[in-house]
């Protein structure tokens, strides 16, 4: 038998075996990471509610949702075991140390070309000056030429 033929099957089966290897390996991590729940953890559950560990069973979690109302929950329901600060903050509505830069709603005041009002009109080069494009009554002037379609 000739090797060309069988290498590609070699390298599915080894691509297999790793992929099937590194699954293995983030199920057992999520299984440690319920298994440190314990009541009065704070979790956040894979449909992104918080909430606070009351109780553990063996395959389910009673989770206190709010003040004085609780849920009961499949232990493979938390997504994430969070750290007593973290859920504190999140749960409290402070935002992070770490605040992302302001982005402005339009990108009027990142740019600017000229000092005065008349002088900060962007050039979008269609050609011609503003005022040639818009009559006195402040509507837009039909600019297009004989033979031309499309909207004015």
């Amino acid at each position: 038998m000739d090797i060309a033929i069988l290498l590609p099957f070699i390298v599915l089966i080894g691509a297999m075996f790793l992929m099937t290897r590194s699954a293995k390996k983030k199920q057992q991590q999520a299984v440690q990471m319920r298994d440190q729940m314990q009541p009065g953890t704070g979790v956040r559950t894979i449909g992104g509610m918080y909430a606070r560990v009351k109780e553990v069973g063996d395959d389910t979690v009673l989770l206190e949702v709010a003040p004085g109302l609780h849920a009961l929950y499949a232990k493979n329901a938390v997504g994430a075991v969070l750290e007593d600060e973290e859920f504190e903050r999140i749960i409290s509505g402070e935002t992070a140390v770490e605040e992302a830069p302001v982005v402005p709603d339009d990108a009027s005041s990142l740019t600017v070309t000229g000092e005065t009002e008349d002088e900060k009109k962007i050039d979008l080069g269609k050609g011609g000056d503003s005022a040639d494009t818009v009559a006195d009554d402040g509507e837009p002037k039909d600019t297009k030429r004989d033979g031309e379609d499309g909207p004015k």
